[in-house]
């Protein structure tokens, strides 16, 4: 299989910012105004105009979870995840439960405004209240809401929540590296591709090479701003086709 040639290329040099050291001449980064740590990310509501996110929770969201995940293409949606197609409720209704009483990752549910359905799931995780970095991860949005302003406002708020209520610096996509519906998603969402680690990890008996993406604080206002001109009503028809695309 040949990547996107878009895709396969090395990321644009990206040339840290960097101040002189007053004992050595080195170069050094620039000082971090606050290097406390932030808050952990909590079971919080995130409400949006199309979407909200809501701590997951197996009983609630059990029997909607399962029938996005086993819906149609359900291969598909889960070739590049660790965990398999389900292919009994109960037991993933019991699976569902021991994720949901993570704190790392932190599960949510993506909720459809239009139903009130359980039509996906996505997680904080890898969470580094120290260093300020946190990675949207675990993601399965099913059919129902794929490529929709409801997957576009759920990646939105876990930003925005990481960013400005939370004081991230970081905010992290990673993916498989022949993942390329998961590499457009991240560019699309304003992610900067930063490189691959070969190798990176084993996942369901085979080598995983990781595309790294991510977001900083230095890009979020820009953002910020793409998707809530994105996400405005004016920006869709009357059939709810965009009038313009995220131009993040």
């Amino acid at each position: 299989m040949e990547l996107d040639p878009l895709l396969a290329v090395a990321p644009s040099t990206i040339v840290p910012p960097a101040e002189p050291d007053p004992a050595t001449g080195l170069p050094i980064g620039p000082l971090v105004g606050d290097v406390g740590a932030a808050p952990r990310p909590g079971r919080v509501v995130l409400e949006g105009r199309y979407a909200w996110l809501e701590p997951l929770d197996a009983e609630r969201h059990g029997a909607a979870l399962y029938a996005a995940a086993t819906a149609p293409g359900a291969a598909d949606r889960h070739r590049y995840l660790f965990d398999p197609v389900p292919t009994d409720e109960a037991a993933h209704r019991a699976w569902l439960a021991t994720i949901a009483a993570a704190d790392d990752p932190l599960v949510f549910a993506v909720i459809d405004r239009r139903t009130g359905r359980a039509e996906g799931r996505q997680a904080l995780m890898r969470i580094e209240p120290t260093h300020r970095v946190v990675e949207l991860g675990s993601i399965l949005w099913g059919p129902a809401i794929a490529r929709s302003q409801v997957t576009t406002e759920a990646c939105f708020l876990a930003m925005r929540y990481a960013f400005d209520e939370l004081g991230y610096r970081r905010f992290e996509w990673k993916c498989d590296a022949l993942n390329l519906p998961s590499r457009r998603a991240a560019a699309r969402f304003g992610f900067t591709f930063e490189g691959v680690f070969r190798a990176h990890l084993v996942v369901k008996g085979r080598r995983r090479d990781t595309a790294w993406y991510a977001i900083v604080a230095d890009d979020w206002p820009r953002i910020r701003a793409a998707y809530e001109a994105w996400l405005d009503p004016s920006n869709f028809d009357a059939d709810g086709r965009q009038r313009a695309r995220l131009a993040t």
